[in-house]
């Protein structure tokens, strides 16, 4: 399996379950005064890697892209907006929808991913 659709995947779960640990996060630290709410950024460092706009990777032991499949999610602090007058920004709507959103593109992931092995097991039981 060294396709690096394979690796996208398997990214691409890492980051929906980093998201859902952020999202909980978020949730339970709703009333926490001066939490900032934390955001899993995977998809828009994709595009880049795909546009082309990423970092490439020279050496290994280098921070970057070497390849497609290289490309992992990272969590960053949403620091613009401030909801509370406690200086918290979580909207527990907002949560609650990417939560949901979370959900299907898990699912969605585990329906390609298994749709990828069954395509993989019917070429070896030829």
């Amino acid at each position: 399996m060294t396709d690096s659709s394979y690796s996208i995947i398997k990214n691409a779960l890492d980051a929906s379950s980093m998201r859902q640990r952020a999202i909980s996060s978020n949730i339970s630290n709703i009333n926490t005064p001066g939490y900032k709410v934390n955001k899993v950024e995977f998809e828009d460092h994709l595009r880049k890697a795909t546009d082309g706009i990423a970092m490439k990777k020279t050496n290994e032991s280098h921070f970057g892209v070497g390849n497609i499949g290289d490309v992992t999610a990272t969590v960053e602090k949403r620091t613009s907006t401030v909801l509370n007058e406690n200086g918290n920004n979580v909207d527990i709507d907002y949560e609650m929808t990417e939560l949901a959103a979370n959900e299907i593109y898990y699912s969605t992931l585990i329906q390609l991913l298994n749709s990828k092995y069954s395509k993989l097991n019917a070429s070896i039981n030829r």
